[in-house]
């Protein structure tokens, strides 16, 4: 059990960092009240998860433990919920209808066919 944890906190680590490098790059580049970091940081990830839940589809490619490590460590510290929730009430107080809409629809509608889409490019291709 040890193990795993430090394992899944290993990929949460570098997962939290890459997520932090990510989203101020990508909201520095894009000034706008529309939160492009997380939007990007979220989509990818839920790409990323896709991807690793059609290779471990495929039989023995990632082990027990790359998996822990890149699903619940990695993607678990590179996604961020709270901070999609906070950002969509933050433009609601600030009376920005139309960003929040097409913040929420966006988030969800692409990040599901993001990981629908990372799921069956390594089923289908690989």
């Amino acid at each position: 059990m040890i193990r795993l944890i430090l394992i899944a906190g290993a990929g949460g680590f570098l997962g939290t960092v890459s997520r932090f490098l990510v989203s101020r790059y990508f909201q520095n580049l894009f000034f706008s009240a529309f939160p492009f970091g997380t939007f990007i940081v979220n989509v990818t990830g839920c790409l990323l998860i896709g991807m690793i839940f059609g290779f471990s589809q495929k039989g023995n490619i990632l082990t027990p433990e790359w998996r822990m490590f890149l699903t619940v460590g990695f993607c678990g510290g590179f996604t961020t919920f709270s901070t999609f929730a906070s950002e969509n009430l933050a433009l609601l107080k600030d009376g920005n209808f139309f960003y929040f809409a097409l913040y929420a629809g966006l988030s969800v509608f692409l990040g599901l066919l993001a990981t629908y889409v990372g799921n069956m490019f390594i089923l289908k291709v690989i």
